[in-house]
């Protein structure tokens, strides 16, 4: 088990790519602290993951909002007095042309996708720094690494997540605690079927392996940066993409 007795946050656990990540974290024995906004999805997500050593608990709070982070880390606190492993993966897709992005478009994804991460990393990364260990890894996207048409908003928020890596992992390393990212192509998850389907064939045709990314391989990826096996690996943004070119 590469994860026994490792506590983990992972937020927007309740789907796709964070449940798989969850999922995953419980099967290598870490206990997990599932979050999400809706308190029942949350709690229908613990009972689905729970066997027989309720290793899943809620942790229910919206991450753009930082006062909420801040009571929801002092409850975590309570329950728990150490954090080794911190999932940013909350995340929000709300794609338009330049000329039609609306204000409140970029003030919603910016303080999910980006803002959201400072906020976690922040009470993380002191509660990570008593025993000097840790690891934090950020959820950023391909699209924040090279960019796509109609994706200003999006690939703005999900390239500054890769910033806000590479800086953390330079600020922190002195503590032994490791920051990295994980860059997903096009996996198949509720938001990537909920694109057009003129446009779902044109990203699966860019794909040099020919196929769709599934959740439960961002999370192998997951699972390595948040075990020992990567115990000399920070600042680094891996792609999981099968080939994919933008």
């Amino acid at each position: 088990m590469l994860l026994s007795g490792r506590v983990a946050i992972i937020t927007g656990a309740t789907r796709g790519i964070g449940l798989s990540i969850a999922k995953l974290f419980i099967a290598h024995d870490a206990i997990v602290y599932v979050n999400g906004r809706d308190e029942k999805q949350v709690y229908a997500v613990v009972d689905q993951l729970n066997n027989e050593n309720e290793q899943a608990k809620p942790l229910i709070f919206d991450v753009s909002d930082d006062r909420c982070v801040k009571d929801a880390f002092q409850q975590f606190y309570k329950q728990s007095k150490r954090l080794d492993v911190l999932v940013n993966n909350a995340g929000v897709l709300d794609d338009a042309l330049i000329g039609m992005v609306k204000k409140d478009q970029i003030a919603k994804t910016f303080s999910i996708n980006t803002f959201g991460a400072l906020y976690t990393s922040q009470y993380a990364i002191r509660l990570m720094s008593r025993k000097k260990s840790g690891a934090i890894i950020n959820i950023s996207s391909i699209i924040g690494n090279t960019g796509n048409s109609g994706q200003a908003v999006y690939s703005g928020s999900k390239a500054a997540l890769i910033g806000i890596t590479k800086s953390l992992a330079k600020e922190v390393a002195h503590l032994n605690i490791r920051v990295n990212a994980i860059a997903p192509g096009f996996i198949d998850t509720d938001m990537a079927r909920s694109i057009p389907e003129k446009m779902f064939q044109e990203r699966l045709d860019s794909i040099k392996m020919k196929r769709i990314g599934y959740p439960e391989e961002v999370a192998n990826c997951a699972l390595f940066l948040a075990s020992a096996l990567s115990s000399y690996v920070t600042g680094q943004i891996i792609g999981v993409d099968g080939g994919m070119l933008i």
